[in-house]
C-alpha cells in the first residue's frame, strides 16, 4: 500500500536471536479512535517492515471506547480524536495510570452526501444544528430549507463513543453528546462512507481522510459559519478556515508502557514519518516544528494535557511549551 519510510530509529535488545519473546515485550496494543485509526495503522505497518519482531496491534473502538481500556490500563496508546474529558483523566488517576499527549495531524471533520444529490451545494453551522439537535423535527429535506425537495432525509454519523461525534456534538450543539437519536450509527467509518454511498437521501459526518479515499462515491458539503461556505482541503484545514469543524487529533501514551524500548522506538518513529504518512492517509500534517516538539514531550516524559482546556486560537507550538 505504502512505499518504505526512512527511520532513525534503531531498536536492538527487545527479542532475543531467535525472532521469540513474549507478548508483554513485543506487542504494542493501540486502540480508540477511528479517525485516528488510518494514521496509525500506515505508521504500524511501516515500523513493522522494519522491525519484525515486533507487533502492533491497532482497534477501533471509538475515542471513549479506547479511553476505558486506556485509563485501566489495557492498552498502552490511545488514538483519540478530541482531548482527553475530565471524567477519563479521573479514571486514569483512579488506576494510577499516567499519559502523555502528543498530537499527530489536523482533520476537518467532514459533511457528505450521496454523490446523486445535486441541490445540497452548501450547509450553515445553523442548519447543521437544525437536523442534528436533539429536538430536531427535520425529517425530510425540504425541513431544511425552503427550496430543498420533499424527499425523506437519512442520517449517518459516529457511535457515541466517538470523539468525532464528541467534537461535532459540541461545536454544532452546543454540549458534547447533545443528538438526536435517530440516525445510523457506528464507531466504523467506512460503515458510514458505504451508507451514503448507497442511499441518495442519506447525509453523515466523518473525518477528512474517510472522505478523501471515497471521492468517487461521495459528494463534500462546504460549510458556511456566517461567513461563507467553506470546503474542507489540505489547505482550508491546516490554515484554519474551515471552520468550526478543524481540530487536531492525537495519540495518548501510557507512561508505563512509555518504559519499555519497542514503544519507545515506535512512538519516535509515528512522530519522524507522520509528516508523510499523515498526507498518504488524506489527513493534514502538522508543521514541523510542532512535531519536533511533541517528540521533546515524548523524550522528556512530560505527562498530562495541555490541550484539554486550551482556549481557541493559542497556537499549538505555545502549547507544546507549556
Amino acid at each position: 500500500m505504502r512505499r518504505q519510510v526512512a527511520t532513525t530509529v534503531l531498536l536492538a535488545g527487545i527479542v532475543g536471536c531467535g525472532g521469540g519473546g513474549t507478548a508483554d515485550t513485543t506487542t504494542i496494543r493501540v486502540d480508540g479512535s477511528s479517525t485516528v485509526f488510518p494514521i496509525t495503522e500506515a505508521v504500524a505497518e511501516e515500523f513493522q517492515r522494519a522491525h519484525r519482531d515486533v507487533r502492533v496491534t491497532v482497534g477501533i473502538s471509538g475515542t471513549g471506547g479506547g479511553f476505558k481500556k486506556f485509563t485501566v490500563g489495557e492498552t498502552d496508546i490511545n488514538d483519540a480524536s478530541r482531548p482527553i474529558k475530565s471524567s477519563e483523566v479521573s479514571a486514569a488517576a483512579e488506576n494510577s495510570i499516567e499519559y502523555i499527549e502528543l498530537p499527530v495531524a489536523y482533520d476537518g471533520i467532514s459533511v457528505v452526501v450521496n454523490p446523486d444529490n445535486s441541490f445540497v451545494d452548501a450547509l450553515t453551522v445553523e442548519e447543521l444544528n437544525k437536523i442534528w439537535e436533539p429536538a430536531s423535527t427535520v425529517t425530510r429535506w425540504s425541513d431544511v430549507r425552503d427550496g430543498f425537495p420533499d424527499q425523506p432525509i437519512t442520517l449517518y454519523g459516529p457511535g457515541t463513543d466517538s470523539g468525532t461525534f464528541d467534537y461535532f456534538t459540541d461545536t454544532i450543539n452546543g454540549e458534547s453528546g447533545a443528538c438526536r437519536a435517530d440516525f445510523t450509527a457506528s464507531e466504523d467509518d467506512n460503515v458510514l462512507v458505504q451508507g451514503v454511498a448507497g442511499d441518495p437521501n442519506a447525509l453523515a459526518f466523518f473525518g477528512y481522510a474517510y472522505y478523501a479515499e471515497n471521492t468517487e462515491r461521495l459528494k463534500v458539503v462546504p460549510i458556511d459559519p456566517g461567513t461563507g461556505a467553506i470546503t474542507p482541503s489540505d489547505i482550508t484545514i491546516n490554515d484554519g478556515t474551515y471552520t468550526p469543524l478543524s481540530r487536531p487529533v492525537f495519540i495518548y501514551v501510557s507512561t508505563a508502557a512509555a518504559q519499555r524500548p519497542e514503544i519507545q522506538a515506535f512512538v519516535r518513529f509515528y512522530l519522524e514519518n507522520a509528516p508523510e504518512l499523515v498526507s498518504e492517509v488524506g489527513y493534514v500534517p502538522l508543521p514541523d516544528r510542532v512535531y519536533e516538539l511533541a517528540l521533546e514531550r515524548f523524550e522528556s516524559q512530560v505527562t498530562g494535557s495541555v490541550f484539554a482546556d486550551a482556549e481557541p486560537g493559542v497556537p499549538m507550538e505555545e502549547l507544546l511549551q507549556h
